[in-house]
């Protein structure tokens, strides 16, 4: 096997050019394909092209409340330090994550939750629109569902892809019956790199690429 010349600028052209090659007749939406496409190459997995769900609407949802400004938050520093900086300063967006707060730690030990569910808590007091992204946490998943059937916070769009077992079918499932616009990784795969995959996809589409 020979290794194939790629300058450094080129290597990520070529690799999407490797996924549609592999992809073959498997044709997606137009307006999902980026984001499928992003989370392949992210992950090296095709089982994306089939697991990701998108409830209608979704993706012209998130176009709209990135170009409002939004508010990422995560359910990760790695997932936060993942997501594009100069793409989110040029829409006006910022990414947060509350997960490492002192205040966070101290309501899920009062109240002897998560702090990822202490950390959807936090992100209600957020007076911007925002998008929710979890990649590593069901129960931030189970806390927003909460939120959502109460009215009390109500993001504008939730990306569920926490990976893993305990609950994590479950909670995927949670936020899409709830109606909430959202994009989710159904099944057990997922992560905060994929999170942050999908975030990125969405600004890189917010500018038009």
């Amino acid at each position: 096997m020979e290794l194939e010349y790629v300058l450094p600028k080129d290597i990520e052209r070529r690799s999407f050019e490797l996924i549609e090659a592999e992809l073959g007749d498997r044709k997606l939406p137009e307006d999902i394909r980026p984001i499928v496409m992003r989370a392949i190459h992210t992950t090296a997995d095709f089982d994306y092209y089939d697991n990701l769900f998108f409830s209608d609407g979704a993706v012209k949802t998130a176009l709209e409340t990135i170009h409002n400004g939004a508010v990422i938050v995560t359910d990760t520093n790695m997932a936060k330090s993942g997501v594009n900086k100069a793409a989110l300063a040029r829409h006006g967006c910022t990414v947060e994550c509350y997960m490492a707060d002192s205040d966070v730690a101290a309501e899920a030990a009062e109240k002897g939750t998560t702090r990822a569910s202490a950390s959807v808590d936090k992100a209600a007091g957020l007076e911007k629109p925002v998008i929710y992204a979890v990649g590593n946490a069901p129960t931030a998943l189970v806390r927003l569902c909460e939120h959502i059937k109460s009215g009390i916070f109500v993001p504008k769009l939730v990306i569920g892809v926490p990976v893993g077992f305990v609950n994590v079918v479950q909670s995927k499932e949670m936020i899409i019956e709830s109606g909430i616009p959202c994009i989710v990784a159904r099944g057990r795969k997922g992560g905060s790199n994929v999170a942050a995959a999908i975030c990125n996809s969405l600004l890189y589409m917010a500018d038009g690429r």
